[in-house]
């Protein structure tokens, strides 16, 4: 097999990989070459073809992942199916307990979360979608753990010996000092052959101080566990004593009902997968740097996504429009690293997939992805951006990119101002339900802030209709005399508007018509570009706005 791999697409994702792993969120190309072994040269190609499909992007001489190297993640959380069937389930649990609850697939010799409900208290520990948890300090893991066989045993005792700190873990705190492996191991074996009988485990305290779990497992129709669902807890609300009994009546009913819903999973939708058309442009407008046997790789493994059940040879070719000879040796060299598995005639991706970036970048916030986009576009236009999102009947600012000119506004992130009067209010309110709507205006303190200040009810909701109708909204020295704004909505993947983007110019250096026709494109080029990076970074992480 590993003289059919195709290299490129092996290199790349030890690339991508690296960048997922490193401590830091930013690396140099010569970091890259030191992480992976590979020479500078192929580092430069990889780099060039990752920037140009979006998995990648610069800042300066740094190299950072961007939140569309998250549709390889995706791809297995839409392929796999019990994300879409169990987290209706899982928000069930978390509301009628109020606690945290989580879900877990096995994943080598750990317990990989996949989806989560969670309870943000004064104190809690929050785990991110894609963590990997070590199976000896978890309870989902000691769950998953019962059915282990020899084979899996040795797997765990060879990773025990390469990372006895369990430093590699990103997800738990590192040990101060590694545990005698056999009385590691005669524990493990110990709780996982009790949570096989009992039917669940407790974790009192294993990933760190404080922390309480119970886990049960979700079994397939053939009785083997495919998940576990853990129910977490901290020490301040509950004992170790008593907690498996507030907990067991509802996580059982939950696993029933889970159980069921495994043997009817809702097929994926995912989105469209690259061409072998669309690959073929870019090797022509890039040339030798674009490697495009790392594209065509990496357009294979997003295929996934809407192949709920996995995909043959014929239907990865089909899906991409590549020959069955690319599609097939892009499927056996996933199986050869570990990020499929074959079973017959199909090919299953694995949960190890969420470790090219998913898992790093699943704490991402709205403002995260948006800060970038800012940045250019504000160069582009030589003109401040901002974004920001509706709080009440205000408007509140994420995140802010000011010129360098003479004649400027500074407005900070976390910033307030009135809806009513602003470009950015006014098309978060057209978003809003008519009656919505009408109760916000007819509530505000509507002052005439300029004399150009729309204040009548009847005004400001002919001005917002004009927002939903055009899709834009401009307002003109009605906040601040000399100022004028332009903005639009920014829409999640669901096509909610969950912000709005606006670029603020002076008043005086043209009129509102040439300030739309100069603006608006750009303004609207960068809302889509930030709308397809909200669609792939929150289709299965919940999109907060940071």
């Amino acid at each position: 097999m590993p003289g059919e791999a195709v290299g490129p697409l092996e290199r790349g994702l030890a690339v991508l990989r690296a960048m997922a792993v490193n401590p830091s969120p930013r690396m140099r190309r010569s970091d890259l070459t030191a992480a992976t072994g590979l020479l500078r040269s192929p580092v430069d190609r990889i780099i060039a073809t990752l920037l140009r499909l979006g998995h990648v992007r610069e800042d300066g001489r740094d190299v950072l992942l961007a939140p569309r190297v998250m549709e390889l993640g995706n791809a297995y959380l839409a392929s796999c199916g019990l994300v879409e069937a169990l987290k209706p389930y899982v928000v069930e649990l978390a509301d009628g307990l109020d606690e945290s609850v989580s879900l877990a697939v096995p994943d080598r010799d750990g317990a990989r979360l996949i989806t989560q409900a969670v309870r943000r208290r004064a104190m809690y520990l929050a785990f991110h979608i894609g963590d990997l948890l070590p199976a000896e300090r978890s309870a989902a893991g000691v769950v998953l753990a019962g059915t282990w066989d020899e084979a899996q045993y040795g797997t765990w005792r060879a990773r025990r010996r390469a990372d006895p700190l369990d430093a590699g873990f990103r997800a738990v705190p590192a040990r101060d000092e590694a545990p005698a492996e056999d009385e590691l191991e005669r524990e493990l074996r110990s709780r996982a052959a009790a949570a096989r009988r009992d039917g669940w485990a407790l974790d009192d305290e294993w990933v760190g101080p404080g922390l309480l779990a119970v886990a049960a497992p979700v079994r397939d129709p053939a009785g083997r566990p495919v998940a576990a669902v853990s129910v977490l807890t901290h020490t301040s609300r509950h004992s170790a004593a008593d907690f498996p009994g507030h907990v067991m009546p509802r996580l059982r009913a939950a696993v029933d009902r889970m159980e069921t819903a495994v043997h009817h999973a809702p097929r994926p939708t995912g989105r469209p997968t690259p061409t072998a058309g669309d690959l073929s442009r870019s090797k022509d407008e890039l040339g030798m740097e674009f490697l495009e046997s790392l594209a065509r790789g990496l357009a294979v493994l997003s295929a996934f996504r809407s192949a709920r059940g996995g995909l043959t040879i014929a239907a990865a070719a089909a899906a991409t429009g590549l020959s069955r000879a690319t599609a097939r040796r892009a499927l056996l060299t996933l199986h050869h690293l570990g990020y499929a598995e074959s079973r017959g005639p199909t090919y299953h991706l694995l949960p190890r997939v969420l470790d090219l970036g998913f898992a790093r970048l699943s704490s991402l916030t709205l403002t995260d992805v948006v800060r970038p986009h800012l940045t250019e576009l504000a160069a582009l236009l030589d003109e401040s951006a901002s974004v920001a999102v509706l709080d009440g009947d205000d408007i509140r600012y994420l995140a802010r990119a000011a010129t360098s000119r003479v004649l400027r506004i500074d407005i900070a992130p976390g910033t307030r101002l009135p809806a009513y009067p602003t470009s950015m209010g006014r098309v978060l309110l057209a978003a809003l339900p008519p009656a919505d709507l009408a109760a916000r205006i007819a509530r505000a303190e509507r002052r005439p802030l300029t004399p150009r200040t729309l204040t009548s009810p009847r005004d400001l909701a002919v001005a917002v209709g004009a927002a939903a109708r055009d899709g834009y909204a401009l307002v003109d020295q009605e906040l601040q005399e000399g100022l004028r704004s332009l903005a639009v909505p920014l829409r999640d993947g669901q096509g909610r508007v969950v912000a709005a983007l606006n670029v603020a110019v002076h008043a005086g250096g043209s009129t509102p018509r040439q300030t739309v026709e100069k603006v608006l494109p750009a303004l609207r080029d960068t809302a889509a570009r930030v709308e397809a990076e909200l669609a792939t970074a929150f289709a299965y992480v919940p999109l907060t706005a940071g």
